[in-house]
């Protein structure tokens, strides 16, 4: 049966064993979700295996298994670590759950938020006091675990941002520790990540406006390899926000699920959870506040699946499950909040691997912590606890004859993973016969070979290949290789080293010269993206360039600026700021006013809040009116305090007589409120399938549609509030740029018209019935003990009510959606056909529909 949009458009959640029929007088006792309760991909069966006494054993987040087919679970905080040995499949035997009993220095042992049984030993990774990498062992030859033995301790490793998983590395010689970006990096002895990171914005960064994290640097969170003793340690990964967990697939390739920041929602910063393939030498690009490098940043990697909103927690393969070989080959990653295991089914993409999240598990309420697959019964179990809330155990098994295909992921696209393993064995030494490995990969059209390509690069001596940079021809290479060379030859400023190489204003001018040479009406977008990346390193590194290297960069990029391209645009502003630009006021101010949504409104206003010359009155009230209508805007905890920020610093730069000048525009208060972005438009009719379908089947194959203003009208319908399409937009709901695949054009259409229409038990949101008489109606998105948050308004990530589960009388899935009725009312035909057009394109402005021929 089709499926509705509604149903991909507004994520809800299953009924849980709380959707029950009838008041109560009084409260409910709280259990785990029973298993048959639980939305599941066809074919399986969940059982609920045991609802953890919370007061007694805790709330679990952590789990492995033993070779006995034992798993050893782990409380957050103080219960400490316990055996469960569960019931055999297919019979009525009881789970036995033993206290482990484990002391340390006289304390109980506990609050693990890793565990991996390696090397006859378990190895355990404590999160809270005492943060650090411990093995566990046996003083008697088949005794019970008994012996704690410290092998390194974190610094500031607490919270839930600290220390995470551990597990056994593919050659079998090691581990591998995942530590969040709380944790202070550890010392280590030797490195696969050029150690030349830095903050690298070109203007003054935001800090988050509540101050999380505000005096943090990069790189975040890392990912280590630790010979079995924990004596020697190797830097293998950076830059994530807060990645619970990791795991290797068959072929050596190591995966994780890396968080967001929710407090970033609606801004131009934010960036959705996301799966990344952790590469040797790999950099995510995690910064406190406004600085998280955008994915398109060539100094970081993006993911190759983006989830959307939610909270990571445990991954694993299904390597061994004795499920189908599709989901043997699956990534299980779950997430906590929103209550959904999903399975990520990757393909082979040239160096690295791309994603498709399917959602295998959902319930709610369904606080997933960990995942793992039983090498013994070859069960998938799963935990659901953390922060205190009720936890459960669960069995994960297939339930009907499975039938084995030929897999063929390891015979498809080898040849470039093998380039980029061949590159990624010079990282961390230096080597003359790397030059003719690595360079040829700078030029390559694939990301990831040009990523590894430049961080063995940037490990060799650059006396050998600094001239081959300068003059290199082939404009990829070019810019890949001169980025490599602004990194190895100057610090940035926030990272200075002890005898840190000193940035040297001739080598400056050269490099200058040398991206001055290249034809930026020839590159592509992505080149154009990576090439002023280059200029933001090479100034926030180099410094302010000569007056001359000044009056050359803004001559060769005054006549071309803005281009047409969001992203670009976004880029260069901050360049022409930073250079002080007479121009960037003028192009800068209009840029900003005519932008369809207010990420890219915020991404222009937050660069021209540090420019001081080329102003106007009229260009100074119209950006500060700007601040007017953007007290109307909403987003995460701290969008509010983002914006305060902005004015605040675009204020410092008036002088006494604008200030007095601008007084009423600056304490002016915006009238109504909601997401505001465009004018607001007039009503043109209501559409029904039968006026339109006629209209887009034709219009849509005879092309000629404008890419740009299905864009504006996106934003028009005010989609962008609640959904990323392309990199921008809301996380109310999920990503739409993948909506071709899923949805044709009368599907797309019809959802769009009657979102009610048909919507699924598993995405619907929940609506609850109080023991007090309220009734809440929306998303579930947190839960913090006994309390639910739900957000009631997709227009306001930040509206949120608690609910308290003893007090729930009825929860049940809502039967309307949260997506309104009667967002093509405003558009006129043509705009309705620019829309689709957009949708349906996956963000490609070159697909035919856009053909003008």
């Amino acid at each position: 049966m089709r499926r509705s949009l509604s149903a991909i458009i507004w994520i809800g959640f299953a009924s849980s064993a709380l959707f029950a029929q009838g008041a109560k007088p009084t409260p409910k006792p709280v259990l785990a979700t029973p298993g048959d309760q639980l939305k599941v991909a066809k074919g399986f069966k969940v059982e609920l295996l045991y609802s953890v006494p919370k007061e007694v054993e805790g709330s679990w987040v952590c789990m492995t298994d033993l070779p006995d087919g034992r798993l050893v679970v782990s409380d957050q905080y103080d219960k400490g670590m316990f055996l469960v040995t569960p019931p055999k499949i297919g019979t009525d035997d009881k789970i036995v759950v033993t206290p482990m009993g484990l002391k340390f220095n006289g304390k109980s042992f506990g609050m693990a938020q890793g565990l991996c049984w390696a090397f006859d030993a378990l190895y355990v990774v404590v999160n809270g006091n005492g943060s650090g990498l411990y093995k566990v062992t046996s003083s008697k030859k088949g005794g019970d675990l008994d012996t704690v033995e410290l092998l390194r301790a974190f610094e500031a490793g607490g919270g839930e941002h600290g220390p995470h998983a551990v597990m056994k590395h593919p050659d079998g010689q090691r581990l591998t520790v995942v530590c969040g970006n709380q944790t202070k990096m550890v010392k280590y002895d030797t490195t696969k990540v050029p150690p030349h990171w830095g903050e690298d914005h070109l203007l003054p960064r935001l800090p988050d406006g509540n101050g999380f994290m505000a005096g943090v640097m990069g790189p975040g969170g890392c990912i280590y390899n630790v010979t079995p003793d924990g004596k020697k340690w190797e830097l293998f990964s950076v830059g994530f926000r807060n990645q619970y967990d990791a795991a290797y697939d068959t072929h050596g390739n190591l995966f994780t699920y890396d968080a967001d920041m929710e407090w970033d929602f609606n801004t131009p910063w934010y960036r959705p959870t996301r799966i990344c393939q952790v590469n040797s030498g790999s950099e995510f690009g995690w910064r406190n506040g406004a600085g998280k490098y955008p994915a398109y940043y060539a100094d970081n990697l993006p993911g190759i699946c983006d989830i959307g909103p939610g909270s990571p927690t445990g991954v694993v393969f299904g390597t061994g499950a004795k499920f189908p070989d599709k989901y043997q080959k699956a990534l299980f990653a779950c997430d906590w909040s929103y209550g959904k295991l999903y399975a990520v089914h990757l393909s082979a993409d040239g160096g690295a691997m791309k994603g498709t999240a399917e959602e295998f598990i959902s319930g709610s309420p369904l606080a997933l912590t960990d995942v793992v697959v039983n090498q013994k019964d070859r069960a998938m179990y799963f935990a659901t606890g953390g922060r205190k809330t009720q936890s459960g155990l669960y069995r994960v098994t297939f339930t009907e004859a499975i039938h084995q295909t030929q897999g063929i992921l390891a015979r498809v696209q080898m040849k470039p993973k093998q380039i980029r393993e061949q590159a990624e064995g010079y990282q961390g030494s230096s080597d003359e016969k790397s030059l003719g490995v690595v360079w040829p990969s700078l030029n390559s059209d694939d990301r990831f070979l040009r990523f590894s390509a430049r961080t063995a690069l940037e490990f060799q001596d650059s006396k050998l290949w600094a001239d081959k940079a300068l003059a290199e021809d082939h404009p990829a290479a070019k810019i890949t290789a001169l980025l490599a060379l602004v990194r190895v030859s100057a610090d940035c400023p926030q990272h200075q080293k002890p005898n840190s190489p000193k940035a040297d204003p001739a080598l400056r001018g050269k490099i200058l010269a040398a991206l001055g040479k290249l034809d930026f009406a020839k590159l592509s977008v992505e080149q154009r993206l990576e090439l002023v990346r280059v200029y933001h390193v090479l100034f926030n590194r180099f410094g302010m360039p000569t007056a001359a290297e000044r009056s050359a960069w803004l001559a060769k990029y005054e006549p071309v600026f803005p281009t047409g391209s969001r992203f670009v645009d976004g880029e260069l502003i901050q360049v022409f700021v930073y250079l002080q630009g007479d121009k960037a006021g003028e192009k800068g101010v209009k840029l900003l006013l005519d932008a369809p949504t207010q990420e890219e409104q915020i991404e222009y206003a937050r660069a021209l809040r540090m420019l001081k010359t080329g102003w106007t009155p009229e260009l100074r009230k119209g950006y500060f009116e700007w601040f007017v209508k953007a007290q109307t805007y909403k987003g995460g905890a701290s969008f509010g305090k983002f914006l305060d920020m902005i004015k605040r610093d675009a204020v410092l730069t008036l002088s006494a007589e604008e200030k007095v000048a601008l007084k009423p525009t600056l304490d002016a208060k915006a009238a109504g409120s909601g997401l505001i972005v465009l004018k607001p438009r007039p009503f043109v009719k209501k559409h029904t399938m039968d006026d339109l379908m006629p209209i887009i089947e034709k219009g849509l194959k005879a092309g000629g549609r404008d890419f740009d203003n299905g864009r504006k009208m996106f934003a028009a319908t005010n989609c962008f509030a609640c959904h990323r399409y392309d990199n921008e937009g809301g996380a109310a709901g999920p990503d739409l740029t993948a909506i071709a695949g899923r949805f044709g054009p009368k599907d797309l259409l019809e959802s769009i018209i009657d979102p009610s229409k048909e919507v699924s038990d598993q995405y619907a949101a929940v609506e609850i019935d109080t023991l007090d008489g309220k009734k809440v109606v929306g998303r579930i998105v947190n839960l913090n003990g006994d309390d639910i948050m739900v957000n009631t308004n997709m227009l306001d990530p930040n509206g949120q009510v608690n609910v308290n589960r003893k007090n729930i009388d009825v929860m049940k899935p809502s039967k309307i959606s949260m997506m309104p009725a009667g967002l093509l009312e405003t558009l006129k035909d043509d705009e309705v056909l620019d829309l689709m057009a957009y949708l349906l394109s996956r963000g490609d402005r070159k697909h035919v529909m856009f053909d003008k021929k």
